[in-house]
């Protein structure tokens, strides 16, 4: 059979219709569509996709199943590595993981690994109806700080092993950056909630509104009973510019802009938590995050959205996907661009004027490549006498997060890198005897899947410490086999 050189697209809302609303974009694979995208997969032999997976999914093996019409089989091996399936199959930046080693990309296009996750995982929120088993208690307590997807994937894969395990989430809300980080549109927030009560049904506990370094301490924690502790507290603190204006009404971290849009709906006639909607809006930043602002500010009612990059297009580190998808949407980049100042409206006359303080527009510097700075790519060098200004009323910088310092300022020994990243070895293993932390909270503002790596280690290296025999053995928990040990049944 001849080898189709292109993946199978996936359908799509239609970008006039989308730009207006929060619905997801993408469709997702029907099944005729995957079986024929399956069918592109070689099953190579050394299989470089998986050594490409941070956490190792056995890709071909998945696919395989789904060839044989196996979709809850595929279901079954993704869940062996992944604890959250359906979300890594829509947002994991799988062109430059998995789908980068792929064979067949050689030549041709490679198998749309990441669209194939998502239909099985979709597949299997829609039709399995097995109660999910939780494993025998060993004895063990581990307290996880924070809910995204390095504490997640940390807990389930201890809640697997038998360890009782509670996550504290900071938010009222679990999810971590998967709720206030990611629109809607792009990540539906009913995905993540399932997958949130599959780790519960699986054992693990979830306490929200807890800020630990506030509510809790991590000494406290461990005076509460539990023998180790993982930070996968994310990196929530927000980097400007520090150029004149940032204090002007209207000017909003990506973080605030899209928290308050995505957990506290601001979308809604007659929000809570408000957010200026409509005019012009200029996001400032190339980054997925910086996307993800602008995308929802055009669904929020913008009348015209810029992003404002200091690059060129060939540098911008967004998915290619969300880039053409916010192209189509209409949204304009203004390229090898810098902000110099944020201007307001002050009236001195009249200090009650009601538009005092609000941003009236952005200015702006044109940019030229120089050489490569310590990054690999070429320094952004200001051009002289290209000063423009954008008209705009909402400004949201988005260049970038840190670690929040909470725990760092209240946890006794805890060393953490020039950048507020916690400094941790190859286990995860932190400073502090028993603490461990992973994703974002040590390396800065990074992907879903390379959070979930982290929370991966962290669990083997915590279940190695509380447990010495378990080292080296392979403890792998799957959905299909606890059914069978409670029915005593195989699961198809």
């Amino acid at each position: 059979m001849a080898i189709i050189p292109k993946k199978n697209d996936i359908p799509t809302q239609d970008a006039k219709v989308r730009a207006h609303n929060f619905k997801e974009v993408a469709l997702g694979y029907t099944e005729e569509i995957a079986l024929a995208e399956a069918d592109r997969c070689l099953n190579c032999k050394n299989q470089p996709c998986v050594a490409g997976c941070p956490v190792n999914i056995r890709i071909p093996d998945f696919i395989n199943k789904i060839k044989e019409h196996n979709f809850e089989g595929a279901y079954q091996v993704i869940s062996e590595s992944s604890s959250l399936p359906a979300v890594c199959g829509r947002v994991c930046p799988q062109e430059s993981q998995c789908e980068s080693k792929c064979t067949l990309g050689i030549k041709f296009e490679p198998v749309g690994i990441g669209r194939l996750e998502r239909f099985v995982a979709d597949w299997h929120n829609a039709n399995d109806t097995a109660e999910v088993t939780p494993v025998e208690n060993n004895g063990h307590m581990v307290a996880v700080v924070g809910s995204g997807p390095s504490g997640l994937t940390c807990a389930g894969d201890l809640a697997k092993k038998g360890y009782k395990v509670t996550v504290f989430e900071a938010l009222h809300t679990a999810g971590g950056v998967l709720v206030y980080g990611i629109p809607e549109f792009r990540l539906p927030k009913a995905i993540v909630a399932k997958e949130v009560e599959t780790l519960k049904k699986l054992g693990v506990e979830v306490e929200t509104d807890v800020i630990i370094g506030k509510t809790l301490t991590i000494d406290e924690l461990f005076d509460m009973g539990f023998e180790a502790v993982f930070i996968g507290s994310g990196a929530g603190l927000p980097n400007f510019m520090n150029i004149p204006g940032e204090s002007y009404k209207g000017v909003y971290s990506a973080n605030e802009f899209l928290t308050r849009s995505n957990l506290m709906k601001a979308y809604n006639a007659d929000p809570k938590t408000p957010i200026m909607k409509g005019g012009k809006v200029a996001v400032v930043g190339g980054g997925n995050v910086a996307m993800d602002a602008a995308r929802t500010a055009l669904r929020l009612g913008a009348d015209k959205v810029y992003i404002v990059y200091r690059r060129s297009m060939e540098e911008l580190p967004a998915r290619r996907e969300e880039v053409e998808h916010a192209e189509e949407e209409g949204i304009e980049f203004r390229l090898l661009c810098n902000p110099t100042e944020i201007l307001g409206y002050n009236n001195p006359e009249d200090p009650r004027d009601p538009k005092n303080g609000f941003v009236t527009g952005i200015s702006c510097v044109k940019m030229e490549l120089g050489e490569p700075d310590a990054s690999g790519r070429r320094r952004p060098v200001a051009v002289e006498g290209s000063e423009f200004t954008l008209d705009v009323d909402t400004v949201v910088m988005s260049i970038g997060t840190s670690p929040n310092p909470l725990i760092k300022s209240t946890t006794k020994g805890l060393e953490v890198n020039k950048r507020g990243g916690i400094i941790v070895n190859e286990d995860g293993l932190t400073s502090r005897d028993n603490v461990y932390a992973g994703g974002d909270a040590v390396t800065g503002a990074a992907t879903v899947i390379s959070a979930m790596g982290a929370g991966k280690v962290a669990a083997k290296a915590i279940d190695e410490a509380l447990c010495p025999e378990n080292a080296n053995k392979e403890n792998v928990y799957t959905f299909a086999a606890a059914e069978e040990q409670k029915t005593g049944t195989a699961s198809n």
